[in-house]
């Protein structure tokens, strides 16, 4: 996952979640990959479907199908 990616990974995370902060976890030993984002202050529990929403969305950046940053 090149910068941006993850710039809009966090970003989706954070806006999806209401939480203060959201910061990605890089997977060890692999470069350009990410194993989940970390939250700060997010404004309640999250749901099987708020993590799949954020999941798929990870997965659209790494295939190339997010739009970008354009998703806001």
């Amino acid at each position: 996952m090149d910068e941006p990616s993850e710039v809009a990974l966090e970003d989706y995370a954070r806006v999806v979640t209401r939480a203060q902060a959201a910061e990605a976890v890089p997977a060890a030993g692999e470069p350009g990959m990410i194993d989940g984002v970390h939250l700060c202050g997010a404004a309640r529990p999250l749901s099987p479907a708020t993590i799949e929403d954020i999941e798929g969305f990870a997965r659209s950046l790494l295939a190339g199908r997010a739009g970008g940053l354009g998703w806001s």
